[in-house]
């Protein structure tokens, strides 16, 4: 691919955590599906670090067997030797900064002179700051005609103390321009859709605030348990592994005003404009506004604290402090071991301020942006019953990327954010003073919660949509969660 973004130079992709999970299930397959779309540049080559003793055939047969269980997407023989022939791999340690050396040799004498190089950290944060000093000690950040840049996997830190300082940490080598922070979320279709949702579309933006809009709900629901991640589950939780990083960037993209263009700091700004808009909440807010939650069984759970009080379910009330959301309440969810698999925004207007037909009071109008799994834009909207004199019934319009564009239509979400820092694009990659803005919100919820508390800890039934306090979060307003209605929608 002659892309002029690529600068006509070598592109080296150098993956630390190579023989790992996240390499073998995503980040190959997505760097293979884009090779065969020929999206990638021209002159790529693919090496892996890690500690694991591979030779470069063994690398190769190691992501073979994990293209073949994973890849979702078939693919010849032919092909994927051509790809393949692009991988490489580097055994050392992390710590060790001679097999850093080692490893900028091997780079210099495979690239023959200027390169762009992508260092990609498939890996815990812990790490990411002894690699970068190890790349920056070995002169491998430097940048002449060739560029560096560096995507660093999430959690980024675990609250806000830990966050500011990764980021003093890698920017003592490194840039912000030269930082992504990944957040495999951003990179779906339907998330990206959002914004095209709202700002392509100019039936929705004069009626996206708080003249017309009630509240605004967002679940992210998950059907599965721990699947035996209670290692890295277990005293990080629900609120760390959800709400901080993904929930956050999707109510950003809901709220948010318009940018002046879609380039990365237009749209970063807004996003921050957003978050910074919602102040942190006291001890008694906390308490007021938060439900927490465990499934009942968590702690039987294999290499869980018998007496853990990690939550796996959590519901938050937030408001916008801002002219176009002031008043407006969100209401976020999400949890494990739920009653099915679901990513939803539903947006419900507010009733008609009067009544002039004679007939019942009449449903609110909502839109519900389906992120997963029935993919789609779906409007409800009221209209008369057929030979009646006062019934009114709910109908609706709607939109299934299925439908309209084909099954195999939507590309996992690596796919974009490799191809997008490869182009050197981080619209959808998030900023140093987002994460520490998001972690400012996060960060007393999750001290009430572990210092105080409070609110008490609930249980709710797994296969259930949550504990009882979840519902009440609404009802005391006098709403409720819409989402199983909002399925029923989807499926017709």
């Amino acid at each position: 691919m002659n892309n002029p973004l690529y600068n006509g130079l070598l592109t080296t992709i150098i993956i630390f955590g190579a023989s790992g999970d996240l390499t073998q299930r995503k980040l190959i397959p997505s760097l293979f599906n884009l090779f065969l779309k020929r999206r990638t540049p021209k002159n790529l080559q693919i090496f892996g670090f890690g500690g694991t003793a591979f030779t470069d055939e063994q690398f190769r047969d190691h992501l073979h067997k994990g293209m073949k269980e994973f890849a979702g997407y078939s693919f010849g023989a032919n092909e994927w030797e051509l790809f393949a022939a692009n991988l490489h791999y580097v055994s050392g340690k992390y710590a060790e900064q001679a097999d850093f050396q080692k490893l900028a040799d091997t780079l210099s004498a495979s690239e023959n002179g200027e390169a762009n190089r992508m260092f990609y950290m498939a890996l815990p944060p812990t790490l990411f700051p002894t690699i970068i000093d190890n790349l920056d000690a070995t002169g491998q950040l430097i940048e002449n005609e060739g560029w560096r840049r560096v995507v660093l996997e999430k959690p980024f830190g675990t609250d806000l103390a830990s966050a500011v300082t990764l980021n003093k940490q890698v920017h003592r080598a490194l840039h912000e321009n030269q930082i992504y922070r990944i957040d495999h979320y951003l990179g779906k279709e339907t998330v990206q859709n959002i914004l095209f949702t709202r700002f392509a579309n100019t039936i929705f933006e004069p009626i996206w605030n708080r003249n017309y809009i009630d509240h605004v709900q967002i679940t992210v629901a998950e059907k599965v348990g721990l699947e035996h991640r209670a290692g890295f589950y277990d005293g990080v939780g629900v609120l760390r592994d959800m709400f901080q990083n993904h929930i956050l960037q999707i109510l950003t993209l809901v709220a948010m005003e318009p940018p002046a263009s879609f380039s990365a700091s237009h749209l970063r700004n807004e996003k921050v404009k957003v978050l910074s808009a919602i102040k942190p909440m006291t001890p008694e807010q906390v308490a007021a506004n938060t439900v927490r939650a465990q499934y009942k069984g968590y702690r039987n759970e294999e290499k869980v604290d018998p007496k853990s009080t990690t939550p796996t379910y959590a519901a938050l009330r937030l408001y916008i402090n801002n002219w176009r959301w002031k008043g407006v309440p969100f209401y976020l969810r999400s949890g494990k071991n739920l009653g099915a698999k679901t990513t939803q925004i539903i947006i419900q207007f507010k009733e008609p301020p009067t009544t002039m037909f004679p007939m019942q009071a009449m449903k609110p109008n909502i839109l519900v942006l389906s992120l997963q799994p029935d993919e789609g834009v779906h409007l409800r909207f009221e209209a008369k019953a057929p030979d009646t004199v006062n019934e009114t019934r709910s109908v609706d319009m709607d939109f299934h990327y299925d439908e309209a564009f084909g099954k195999s239509a939507i590309p996992e979400s690596y796919e974009r954010l490799l191809l997008d820092a490869l182009q050197g694009d981080a619209s959808l990659f998030t900023r140093a003073d987002e994460v520490e803005t998001a972690w400012s919100l996060i960060d007393p919820i999750l001290q009430t919660w572990e210092t105080h508390q409070t609110p008490p800890l609930a249980v709710y039934k797994p296969g259930s949509w949550g504990p009882p306090e979840g519902y009440d979060l609404l009802a005391r307003d006098g709403r409720r969660w819409l989402n199983e209605e909002a399925s029923m929608m989807m499926e017709k």
